[in-house]
């Protein structure tokens, strides 16, 4: 009798510290996604540009008009050593690349690091970036597209960033870039973000506060597998592409459910899914319409129609930060919390 009464305390005891250990842990991971805020911008901060990704060829001027929109915030600029040098493909060679955006992370006196451009290259330099002195002042790093990588890694580490308008955006001929413009200058001096989003039949409605994550799809997909793959639970995941086949947006979507992405995600806010190109085969059904169908099972809320991604008007989000997505058919709403 005496020996049972001591099992059952025993397994009791166990039983309570198994519960303060689970509380612990889930303690520790809550702290672990709350992301690190940079400091919003003010009047007289430095903006670093940089090119990790593809090479710049012939757009100097848009490097400059770039140059001169933050001069008109008020804002001081340094251009990478590297931003344009060539080779092949890319804005000169992976080290060149990292060096201009290790430094400009390195640098204390710098607030911001904006990408000039897209493309191609972010995702062979990112395990050659070192942290350390990032971490003790932290900036936010601006751009999309091929900038996703560098965005997972930040999110990963546990920073917040800012999807939006690269320096080539700044052509010529503004005319479409209006809210482009002004929501990357309110992203980036913390005034409010708020969408209003034009209804779609095809909205899943609903209402979410979360976390916003994401990017580009394929720059999402190739991440699959590696240490900056995203972790989607309890989070909005946004996604936008450009130049794919409707098979190659479900092949993505399909390996991205088969890895778990969607099963504890929050919801899905679907951004511009700009020039996709005609298969042979011809698909049958809307993009749209793929997408509710690789997402049928779940049942949170999908928004379509937000415009951010390869289209003029590209508005800025930032990713990390907790927003309020409420979905109706007639129309949809993002807000920033």
């Amino acid at each position: 009798m005496t020996k049972n009464i001591l099992i059952i305390g025993i397994c009791v005891l166990f039983s309570c510290f198994g519960n303060l250990t689970l509380n612990a842990q889930e303690a520790i991971q809550k702290d672990i996604k709350t992301l690190i805020q940079p400091s919003y911008l003010k009047v007289g901060d430095t903006v670093a540009i940089v090119a990790p990704s593809g090479i710049l060829k012939h757009r100097q001027d848009e490097v400059n008009r770039s140059v001169a929109l933050l001069k008109s915030w008020g804002l001081h600029t340094v251009v990478g050593e590297h931003v344009f040098k060539q080779d092949d493909h890319f804005a000169g060679t992976d080290d060149e690349r990292c060096e201009d955006l290790q430094h400009a992370m390195d640098d204390p006196s710098i607030s911001a690091i904006w990408a000039a451009r897209g493309g191609y290259g972010t995702v062979r330099i990112l395990d050659k970036l070192d942290y350390t002195k990032f971490r003790k002042h932290p900036k936010w790093v601006i751009g999309y597209s091929d900038i996703t990588a560098l965005h997972n890694q930040l999110n990963v580490l546990g920073f917040e960033s800012i999807h939006a308008m690269m320096c080539t955006s700044m052509t010529k001929d503004q005319a479409g870039l209006e809210q482009t413009i002004a929501t990357f200058k309110k992203a980036l001096f913390g005034e409010p973000l708020r969408y209003v989003l034009e209804g779609s039949k095809y909205n899943k409605t609903g209402m979410v506060s979360a976390p916003i994550v994401g990017g580009n799809l394929t720059i999402l997909h190739t991440m699959l597998g590696s240490n900056t793959s995203l972790d989607t639970k309890g989070k909005i995941l946004f996604f936008e592409e450009i130049g794919e086949y409707k098979y190659h947006i479900d092949r993505m979507l399909q390996s991205l459910k088969r890895a778990g992405y969607f099963d504890d995600c929050a919801g899905v806010i679907v951004g511009d899914m700009t020039k996709l190109r005609k298969n042979t085969t011809a698909w049958g059904s809307s993009i749209e319409q793929l997408i509710l169908d690789v997402l049928a099972e779940y049942d949170f809320p999908i928004a379509f129609n937000m415009p951010t991604g390869h289209e003029d008007d590209n508005r800025a989000l930032i990713l990390g930060k907790t927003v309020q997505l409420t979905v109706g058919k007639e129309q949809s709403k993002v807000v920033f919390e």
